[in-house]
């Protein structure tokens, strides 16, 4: 009996219905971008200073200009940014004795004398906007609670991938990617409602339990749906509606500098993916894993009709893959028993954490870096479109190993020169830190590739899951890794991302290259991996002879 991929073969592995349902998917990946790399924007810390009681009616008394004021009346140099932001005079500037030149000479002879105590009033930000650090004061002794706003939507993304994952196994993925858009987007709008930090904590927390989940079954249904030819490029593309989403919040967040408006405007479009109940099917893969042959036949005589495509009377009826045959009971232990798939194992889950936390780390690093946060935002992610336009013409080319590898070192070693490059020099440190993102997107994108190429088939779900699990680990470090970072100096971050980068580039050179070869099905498969095949067959070839040798 036919396989799914034989009648797609005759039905069209990637015609009109796979293009449509792709689409419609893909706005699935565009509207997940607001909630991995929203920080940037709805966690914005501008420039800050403490509210003094007194110092704007002083200042406009005296007729100061705003360099004025904050030369006579903030304390510390101008490097010294602690002292800037998060330090005030202990001075009642309501006194009427204060002079307009110089007021603090008439206090003592040197300003450095002057006591200094933390903000007392709350703090006055230099931006025309708002942000969740200007509306709940998230700076100094509390700038650790928009780190763990950052960290605790990666906490969910974890829980949630790994709990939803086996729910869409067991009831389908139709059911599971609704359940998760529904949630999504309540939580989503109740955020943008939040009374307190509090609460908004607890739905960001909601939105990264089903938010990713989300994401990765619409990427399991579009390559369930095509043909094994399409399926790397259907990823890979899914990838890229990622990246135009990153475009499009940079638009929306420049229209809508408010957090509550951005959050809302970024959430209102998932209620309408809520239509997909009647524009997207069930996986009729799925249904054959359940023993709804019937069901799934009724899916592919549907996508046939779609494509234009008769279906041959010759394929009505279906047998489940060969994988799906195979009962093997996958075990944790499997993936580190053997030392090859134990080396693998630990080089890809490095790699995960590596890939994710330069991502979201030169992200973030971003709204840090000064100058224009909007067009900054926008030029890095204009070049991941060539990151995924080079893996699609030269995976099947050149290889797996070596671009990867290449892209590791390539974004660690533009990491490293972007701290040396002087300000001045300000063309070039861009042209670093979009060298930078595009290769560790090309790493990114690597990684979801060949982890799945480097496991036997009854263990490969196994590994990615726990693999890519370290995506969110390291996305869960990485708020406090560049936050806390920076506040010793600002291109602190930037080293610790070089050093990773680097690291990362060396151990991809350790696993085996996968470009041609057959998926291993079997642990001996796996552990067989890097011995050349033409090697073998001449060896065998060679014991073959010797031994006509010594019969003769």
């Amino acid at each position: 009996m036919p396989t799914v991929d034989d009648i797609l073969e005759h039905i069209g592995e990637c015609h009109f219905f796979q293009k449509q349902t792709f689409f419609l998917l893909a706005l699935l990946s565009t509207a997940f971008t607001p909630i991995y790399v929203g920080i940037v924007f709805l966690g914005f810390t501008p420039d800050h200073r403490c509210r003094s009681p007194g110092v704007a009616e002083l200042s406009q008394r005296c007729g100061w200009s705003l360099a004025e004021e904050l030369n006579y009346t903030v304390p510390g140099p101008g490097d010294d940014a602690f002292l800037r932001q998060c330090r005030q005079y202990e001075v009642d500037w309501n006194q009427s004795a204060l002079d307009c030149v110089d007021p603090l000479s008439s206090l003592a002879t040197d300003r450095s004398h002057l006591p200094l105590v933390p903000c007392q009033h709350g703090w006055v930000y230099d931006t025309p906007g708002s942000s969740i650090v200007t509306e709940f004061n998230l700076v100094c002794a509390d700038s650790w609670m928009l780190d763990l706003f950052q960290s605790v939507v990666n906490v969910g993304f974890f829980i949630g991938a790994v709990g939803i994952g086996y729910l869409a196994d067991r009831f389908g993925r139709k059911f599971c990617l609704l359940v998760t858009i529904c949630i999504n987007a309540t939580s989503g709008v109740l955020m943008a409602a939040s009374p307190n930090y509090t609460w908004m904590l607890v739905f960001r927390l909601i939105q990264g339990l089903v938010s990713k989940a989300g994401w990765l079954i619409g990427y399991i249904l579009i390559t369930e749906f095509v043909g094994l030819g399409y399926r790397r490029t259907v990823g890979i593309c899914y990838q890229v509606a990622f990246t135009v989403g990153l475009l499009v919040l940079a638009g929306v967040a420049y229209a809508l500098p408010h957090w509550r408006w951005l959050q809302l405007t970024v959430t209102l479009p998932n209620f309408c993916f809520l239509l997909y109940f009647w524009c997207i099917p069930e996986s009729p893969r799925w249904l054959i894993s359940q023993n709804k042959n019937a069901a799934a036949m009724k899916i592919l005589r549907h996508i046939a009709k779609k494509n234009g495509k008769p279906m041959p009377a010759s394929l009505q009826s279906l047998r489940a893959d060969e994988e799906s045959e195979e009962k093997m009971n996958p075990s944790f232990l499997d993936l580190v028993r053997t030392p090859q798939i134990r080396k693998h194992t630990l080089i890809l889950m490095y790699n995960w954490f590596t890939s994710s936390v330069l991502y979201q780390g030169l992200i973030m690093h971003i709204g840090l870096a000064g100058g224009n946060v909007y067009l900054d935002f926008f030029y890095s992610a204009l070049v991941e479109f060539p990151a995924a336009f080079i893996i699609i013409f030269t995976v099947d080319r050149v290889g797996r190993r070596y671009p990867w590898a290449a892209a590791n070192l390539v974004a660690g070693a533009a990491c490293l020169a972007s701290v040396f490059i002087p300000d001045d020099l300000q063309g070039l440190k861009i042209t670093m830190a979009c060298l930078g993102r595009m290769a560790i997107t090309m790493a990114y994108e690597m990684v979801c590739l060949v982890n799945a190429e480097l496991y036997p088939t009854f263990i490969r779900n196994l590994g990615v899951l726990v693999c890519s699990s370290m995506c969110d680990i390291g996305g869960t470090i990485t708020p406090f890794l560049v936050y806390r970072l920076t506040d010793i100096w600002l291109e602190f971050p930037l080293v610790v991302f070089a050093v990773v980068g680097l690291v990362a580039g060396g151990l991809v050179l350790l696993l085996p290259e996968t470009k041609g070869k057959a998926l291993p099905e079997t642990i001996e498969d796996a552990e067989n991996m890097n011995r050349p095949r033409k090697k073998k067959e001449k060896t065998i070839y060679f014991q073959v002879k010797k031994s006509d040798m010594q019969k003769n």
